[in-house]
Protein backbone atom coordinates (compact mmCIF):
# COMPACT_ATOMS: atom_id res chain seq x y z
CA UNK A 1 0.00 0.00 0.00
CA UNK A 2 1.44 3.45 -0.97
CA UNK A 3 2.21 5.94 1.81
CA UNK A 4 0.81 9.41 1.26
CA UNK A 5 2.77 12.65 1.85
CA UNK A 6 0.56 13.38 4.85
CA UNK A 7 1.48 10.04 6.44
CA UNK A 8 5.20 10.70 5.81
CA UNK A 9 4.88 14.11 7.47
CA UNK A 10 3.07 12.59 10.47
CA UNK A 11 5.74 9.92 10.85
CA UNK A 12 8.50 12.58 10.76
CA UNK A 13 6.69 14.78 13.30
CA UNK A 14 6.20 11.77 15.53
CA UNK A 15 9.93 11.05 15.39
CA UNK A 16 10.75 14.62 16.50
CA UNK A 17 8.33 14.32 19.41
CA UNK A 18 9.85 10.99 20.47
CA UNK A 19 13.37 12.49 20.40
CA UNK A 20 12.19 15.50 22.40
CA UNK A 21 10.47 13.31 24.98
CA UNK A 22 13.57 11.10 25.27
CA UNK A 23 15.85 14.15 25.84
CA UNK A 24 13.45 15.64 28.38
CA UNK A 25 13.13 12.33 30.26
CA UNK A 26 16.88 11.93 30.22
CA UNK A 27 17.32 15.42 31.72
CA UNK A 28 14.69 14.73 34.37
CA UNK A 29 16.35 11.42 35.26
CA UNK A 30 19.73 13.10 35.74
CA UNK A 31 18.19 15.90 37.76
CA UNK A 32 16.41 13.36 39.96
CA UNK A 33 19.60 11.38 40.45
CA UNK A 34 21.44 14.55 41.53
CA UNK A 35 18.75 15.18 44.13
CA UNK A 36 18.97 11.58 45.38
CA UNK A 37 22.74 11.87 45.69
CA UNK A 38 22.34 15.05 47.72
CA UNK A 39 19.88 13.29 50.05
CA UNK A 40 22.19 10.31 50.48
CA UNK A 41 25.08 12.60 51.50
CA UNK A 42 23.13 14.24 54.37
CA UNK A 43 24.39 13.27 57.84
CA UNK A 44 22.00 11.08 59.86
CA UNK A 45 19.53 12.86 62.13
CA UNK A 46 20.53 12.85 65.76
CA UNK A 47 24.20 13.95 65.40
CA UNK A 48 25.76 17.18 66.58
CA UNK A 49 24.10 20.29 65.12
CA UNK A 50 26.13 22.09 62.47
CA UNK A 51 27.09 25.73 62.97
CA UNK A 52 26.50 26.32 59.26
CA UNK A 53 23.09 24.67 58.96
CA UNK A 54 20.92 27.74 59.37
CA UNK A 55 20.22 28.09 55.65
CA UNK A 56 19.72 24.39 54.83
CA UNK A 57 16.24 23.02 54.20
CA UNK A 58 15.04 20.60 56.92
CA UNK A 59 14.75 16.93 55.92
CA UNK A 60 12.09 14.66 57.40
CA UNK A 61 13.34 11.31 58.82
CA UNK A 62 12.65 8.25 56.69
CA UNK A 63 10.49 5.61 58.38
CA UNK A 64 12.49 2.42 58.83
CA UNK A 65 15.80 4.31 58.74
CA UNK A 66 16.85 3.02 55.33
CA UNK A 67 18.97 5.27 53.15
CA UNK A 68 17.49 6.23 49.78
CA UNK A 69 18.54 3.95 46.95
CA UNK A 70 20.59 5.68 44.25
CA UNK A 71 19.36 5.21 40.72
CA UNK A 72 21.82 3.23 38.61
CA UNK A 73 22.93 4.93 35.37
CA UNK A 74 21.49 3.46 32.23
CA UNK A 75 23.64 1.98 29.44
CA UNK A 76 22.81 4.96 27.21
CA UNK A 77 23.94 7.42 29.89
CA UNK A 78 27.21 5.58 30.38
CA UNK A 79 27.76 5.65 26.63
CA UNK A 80 27.04 9.40 26.48
CA UNK A 81 29.37 10.12 29.41
CA UNK A 82 32.24 8.15 27.90
CA UNK A 83 31.85 9.96 24.57
CA UNK A 84 33.19 13.24 25.97
CA UNK A 85 36.00 14.23 28.28
CA UNK A 86 35.50 14.92 31.97
CA UNK A 87 36.98 18.38 32.56
CA UNK A 88 39.45 19.39 35.28
CA UNK A 89 37.66 20.52 38.40
CA UNK A 90 38.37 24.24 37.90
CA UNK A 91 39.64 26.52 35.14
CA UNK A 92 43.18 27.75 35.87
CA UNK A 93 41.94 31.36 36.04
CA UNK A 94 39.67 30.49 38.99
CA UNK A 95 40.74 30.43 42.65
CA UNK A 96 38.42 28.81 45.19
CA UNK A 97 39.64 31.21 47.88
CA UNK A 98 38.32 34.16 45.91
CA UNK A 99 35.53 32.64 43.78
CA UNK A 100 32.29 30.76 44.37
CA UNK A 101 32.35 28.26 41.51
CA UNK A 102 29.27 26.48 40.15
CA UNK A 103 29.84 23.66 37.65
CA UNK A 104 27.04 22.97 35.18
CA UNK A 105 26.52 19.86 33.06
CA UNK A 106 24.24 20.09 30.02
CA UNK A 107 22.81 17.06 28.21
CA UNK A 108 22.93 18.86 24.87
CA UNK A 109 25.76 21.32 24.13
CA UNK A 110 24.90 24.92 24.99
CA UNK A 111 25.92 27.81 22.71
CA UNK A 112 28.02 30.31 24.66
CA UNK A 113 26.25 33.37 23.27
CA UNK A 114 22.80 32.03 24.18
CA UNK A 115 23.99 31.13 27.67
CA UNK A 116 25.38 34.60 28.37
CA UNK A 117 22.26 36.20 26.94
CA UNK A 118 20.16 34.17 29.39
CA UNK A 119 22.57 35.12 32.19
CA UNK A 120 21.94 38.78 31.48
CA UNK A 121 18.21 38.18 31.94
CA UNK A 122 18.27 35.91 35.00
CA UNK A 123 21.31 37.17 36.92
CA UNK A 124 20.77 40.92 36.80
CA UNK A 125 21.58 42.77 40.01
CA UNK A 126 24.51 40.67 41.27
CA UNK A 127 27.01 43.10 42.77
CA UNK A 128 30.23 41.11 42.34
CA UNK A 129 32.05 40.26 39.08
CA UNK A 130 30.85 37.01 37.46
CA UNK A 131 32.93 35.11 34.89
CA UNK A 132 31.89 32.19 32.66
CA UNK A 133 33.98 29.29 31.37
CA UNK A 134 33.18 26.43 28.99
CA UNK A 135 35.15 23.19 28.65
CA UNK A 136 36.20 22.47 25.07
CA UNK A 137 36.14 18.74 24.29
CA UNK A 138 38.31 19.30 21.21
CA UNK A 139 41.13 21.28 22.87
CA UNK A 140 40.70 19.71 26.34
CA UNK A 141 40.75 23.03 28.16
CA UNK A 142 38.49 25.62 29.75
CA UNK A 143 37.67 28.66 27.57
CA UNK A 144 36.62 31.97 29.12
CA UNK A 145 33.28 32.80 27.51
CA UNK A 146 32.40 36.10 25.85
CA UNK A 147 29.02 37.32 24.53
CA UNK A 148 30.04 36.94 20.87
CA UNK A 149 31.54 33.48 21.28
CA UNK A 150 30.04 30.82 18.99
CA UNK A 151 31.33 27.67 20.70
CA UNK A 152 29.06 25.06 22.29
CA UNK A 153 29.82 23.27 25.55
CA UNK A 154 28.58 20.30 27.58
CA UNK A 155 30.37 21.55 30.70
CA UNK A 156 30.17 25.16 31.88
CA UNK A 157 31.14 26.85 35.12
CA UNK A 158 30.20 30.22 36.60
CA UNK A 159 32.70 31.88 38.98
CA UNK A 160 31.44 34.66 41.26
CA UNK A 161 34.22 36.81 42.75
CA UNK A 162 33.72 36.84 46.51
CA UNK A 163 35.87 39.84 47.51
CA UNK A 164 36.86 43.23 46.10
CA UNK A 165 37.49 46.67 47.54
CA UNK A 166 33.78 47.11 48.19
CA UNK A 167 33.92 44.26 50.70
CA UNK A 168 32.89 40.58 50.73
CA UNK A 169 29.94 39.08 48.89
CA UNK A 170 26.81 38.63 50.97
CA UNK A 171 24.32 35.80 51.24
CA UNK A 172 21.91 37.78 49.03
CA UNK A 173 24.45 37.72 46.16
CA UNK A 174 24.95 33.95 46.43
CA UNK A 175 21.23 33.28 46.79
CA UNK A 176 20.45 35.43 43.74
CA UNK A 177 23.10 33.61 41.72
CA UNK A 178 21.87 30.18 42.83
CA UNK A 179 18.26 30.97 41.96
CA UNK A 180 19.13 32.54 38.62
CA UNK A 181 21.38 29.63 37.64
CA UNK A 182 18.65 27.12 38.43
CA UNK A 183 16.21 28.98 36.18
CA UNK A 184 18.82 29.11 33.41
CA UNK A 185 19.60 25.41 33.76
CA UNK A 186 15.91 24.56 33.47
CA UNK A 187 15.87 26.39 30.14
CA UNK A 188 18.91 24.51 28.79
CA UNK A 189 18.16 21.10 30.35
CA UNK A 190 21.30 21.35 32.48
CA UNK A 191 22.16 20.49 36.07
CA UNK A 192 24.09 22.87 38.37
CA UNK A 193 26.30 21.63 41.22
CA UNK A 194 25.91 24.32 43.87
CA UNK A 195 28.59 24.45 46.61
CA UNK A 196 27.61 25.29 50.19
CA UNK A 197 26.90 28.99 50.61
CA UNK A 198 27.89 29.11 54.29
CA UNK A 199 31.41 27.90 53.53
CA UNK A 200 31.81 30.48 50.78
CA UNK A 201 30.62 33.33 52.99
CA UNK A 202 33.05 32.31 55.74
CA UNK A 203 35.92 32.22 53.25
CA UNK A 204 34.91 35.61 51.84
CA UNK A 205 34.86 37.25 55.28
CA UNK A 206 38.28 35.84 56.16
CA UNK A 207 39.80 36.88 52.83
CA UNK A 208 38.32 40.37 53.12
CA UNK A 209 39.93 40.80 56.56
CA UNK A 210 43.29 39.80 55.10
CA UNK A 211 42.94 42.22 52.18
CA UNK A 212 41.89 45.09 54.45
CA UNK A 213 45.06 44.63 56.49
CA UNK A 214 47.41 45.11 53.53
CA UNK A 215 45.40 47.53 51.38
CA UNK A 216 47.55 50.67 51.34
CA UNK A 217 48.37 53.34 48.80
CA UNK A 218 51.45 55.57 48.94
CA UNK A 219 51.06 59.17 47.79
CA UNK A 220 53.55 62.01 47.39
CA UNK A 221 52.92 65.53 46.17
CA UNK A 222 54.99 67.87 44.04
CA UNK A 223 53.89 71.47 44.68
CA UNK A 224 54.97 74.75 43.10
CA UNK A 225 57.30 76.86 45.23
CA UNK A 226 55.92 80.02 43.67
CA UNK A 227 53.46 80.37 40.83
CA UNK A 228 51.97 77.32 39.08
CA UNK A 229 52.95 74.43 36.83
CA UNK A 230 52.15 74.89 33.13
CA UNK A 231 50.14 72.03 31.64
CA UNK A 232 52.21 71.79 28.47
CA UNK A 233 55.50 71.44 30.34
CA UNK A 234 53.97 68.97 32.80
CA UNK A 235 52.67 66.82 29.96
CA UNK A 236 56.02 66.90 28.16
CA UNK A 237 57.89 65.73 31.28
CA UNK A 238 55.37 62.95 31.96
CA UNK A 239 55.45 61.59 28.41
CA UNK A 240 59.24 61.79 28.25
CA UNK A 241 59.33 59.55 31.34
CA UNK A 242 57.07 57.00 29.62
CA UNK A 243 53.78 57.93 31.29
CA UNK A 244 50.56 57.84 29.27
CA UNK A 245 47.46 59.99 29.71
CA UNK A 246 44.41 57.71 29.99
CA UNK A 247 40.67 58.27 30.05
CA UNK A 248 40.50 58.59 33.84
CA UNK A 249 42.26 61.97 33.63
CA UNK A 250 45.60 60.73 35.00
CA UNK A 251 49.02 59.89 33.59
CA UNK A 252 49.93 56.22 34.13
CA UNK A 253 53.35 54.58 34.30
CA UNK A 254 52.52 51.11 32.95
CA UNK A 255 54.46 47.88 32.59
CA UNK A 256 54.76 45.78 29.43
CA UNK A 257 51.36 44.18 30.15
CA UNK A 258 49.64 47.54 30.49
CA UNK A 259 49.21 47.34 34.30
CA UNK A 260 49.65 50.67 36.07
CA UNK A 261 52.74 50.91 38.28
CA UNK A 262 52.03 54.39 39.61
CA UNK A 263 49.76 57.28 38.65
CA UNK A 264 50.24 61.04 38.23
CA UNK A 265 47.10 63.09 38.95
CA UNK A 266 46.22 66.74 39.43
CA UNK A 267 46.40 67.99 43.02
CA UNK A 268 43.51 70.28 42.13
CA UNK A 269 40.03 68.88 41.28
CA UNK A 270 40.46 69.34 37.50
CA UNK A 271 41.26 66.18 35.54
CA UNK A 272 43.98 66.09 32.94
CA UNK A 273 42.53 66.08 29.40
CA UNK A 274 44.80 66.02 26.35
CA UNK A 275 42.92 68.78 24.51
CA UNK A 276 43.00 71.08 27.57
CA UNK A 277 46.63 70.70 28.64
CA UNK A 278 47.78 73.82 26.75
CA UNK A 279 45.51 76.07 28.79
CA UNK A 280 45.86 74.18 32.07
CA UNK A 281 47.88 75.34 35.05
CA UNK A 282 48.03 73.82 38.52
CA UNK A 283 49.65 74.42 41.88
CA UNK A 284 50.72 70.79 42.21
CA UNK A 285 50.41 67.14 41.28
CA UNK A 286 50.13 63.86 43.21
CA UNK A 287 51.90 60.58 42.48
CA UNK A 288 50.23 57.44 43.85
CA UNK A 289 51.45 53.86 44.23
CA UNK A 290 48.81 51.15 44.83
CA UNK A 291 50.91 48.69 46.86
CA UNK A 292 48.91 45.41 46.49
CA UNK A 293 48.58 45.86 42.73
CA UNK A 294 52.29 45.96 41.85
CA UNK A 295 55.06 43.39 42.00
CA UNK A 296 58.35 44.46 43.58
CA UNK A 297 56.76 47.43 45.29
CA UNK A 298 59.99 48.86 46.70
CA UNK A 299 61.51 49.16 43.23
CA UNK A 300 58.37 50.87 41.89
CA UNK A 301 58.33 53.23 44.88
CA UNK A 302 61.92 54.26 44.26
CA UNK A 303 61.15 54.84 40.58
CA UNK A 304 58.16 56.98 41.55
CA UNK A 305 60.20 59.03 44.04
CA UNK A 306 62.90 59.55 41.40
CA UNK A 307 60.31 60.86 38.94
CA UNK A 308 58.80 63.10 41.62
CA UNK A 309 62.18 64.68 42.26
CA UNK A 310 62.71 65.07 38.52
CA UNK A 311 59.43 66.99 38.27
CA UNK A 312 60.35 69.15 41.25
CA UNK A 313 63.73 70.06 39.76
CA UNK A 314 62.31 70.85 36.30
CA UNK A 315 59.28 72.82 37.50
CA UNK A 316 60.75 74.62 40.51
CA UNK A 317 58.68 72.57 42.91
CA UNK A 318 59.08 70.62 46.15
CA UNK A 319 58.33 66.99 47.03
CA UNK A 320 56.06 66.99 50.10
CA UNK A 321 53.60 64.76 51.97
CA UNK A 322 49.90 65.46 52.50
CA UNK A 323 50.76 67.86 55.33
CA UNK A 324 53.03 69.84 52.96
CA UNK A 325 56.09 68.68 54.89
CA UNK A 326 59.23 67.80 52.89
CA UNK A 327 59.99 64.12 52.31
CA UNK A 328 63.20 63.26 54.09
CA UNK A 329 65.32 60.14 54.08
CA UNK A 330 63.67 58.95 57.31
CA UNK A 331 60.18 59.12 55.78
CA UNK A 332 61.35 57.35 52.61
CA UNK A 333 62.93 54.58 54.66
CA UNK A 334 59.76 54.10 56.73
CA UNK A 335 57.60 53.82 53.63
CA UNK A 336 60.01 51.36 52.04
CA UNK A 337 59.80 49.15 55.17
CA UNK A 338 55.98 49.31 55.15
CA UNK A 339 55.84 48.22 51.50
CA UNK A 340 58.11 45.25 52.24
CA UNK A 341 56.02 44.29 55.27
CA UNK A 342 52.62 44.40 53.56
CA UNK A 343 53.75 42.71 50.37
CA UNK A 344 55.45 40.03 52.47
CA UNK A 345 52.17 39.38 54.30
CA UNK A 346 50.40 38.99 50.97
CA UNK A 347 52.99 36.52 49.71
CA UNK A 348 52.71 34.46 52.92
CA UNK A 349 48.98 34.08 52.23
CA UNK A 350 49.58 32.91 48.66
CA UNK A 351 48.51 36.20 47.03
CA UNK A 352 51.46 37.48 45.02
CA UNK A 353 51.47 41.31 44.83
CA UNK A 354 50.65 42.43 41.30
CA UNK A 355 49.35 38.98 40.29
CA UNK A 356 46.06 38.49 38.44
CA UNK A 357 44.46 37.39 41.73
CA UNK A 358 45.72 40.53 43.50
CA UNK A 359 44.44 42.74 40.69
CA UNK A 360 40.98 41.19 41.07
CA UNK A 361 40.88 41.39 44.87
CA UNK A 362 42.10 45.00 45.00
CA UNK A 363 39.81 46.43 42.34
Amino acid sequence: MAISELQVGLIGAGGVVVVGIFAFNKWQERKHRKQMDALASVEPIGGEPSARGAGVDRLEPVIGGEAPVRAQPSAQELKDASARRVPPLLPPEVDERADWVVRIEAIEPVVAGRLLQAAGQHLDGIAKPLRWFGFSDSSNRWDELTPNQAGSYHWVCAALQLVDRRGPAGDADLARLAGGLQRMCDLFMAIPSLPARADALERAAELDRLCAGVDIQIGVNVVARDGVFAGTKLRGLAEAAGLELLGDGCFHARDELGVSQFVLSNLEPTLFVAEDMRALSTQGVTLTLDVPRVADGVRIFERMMGFAQQLADALNGAVVDDNRLPFGDKAVGLIRAQIEQFQGQMAEQGIAPGSSLALRLFS
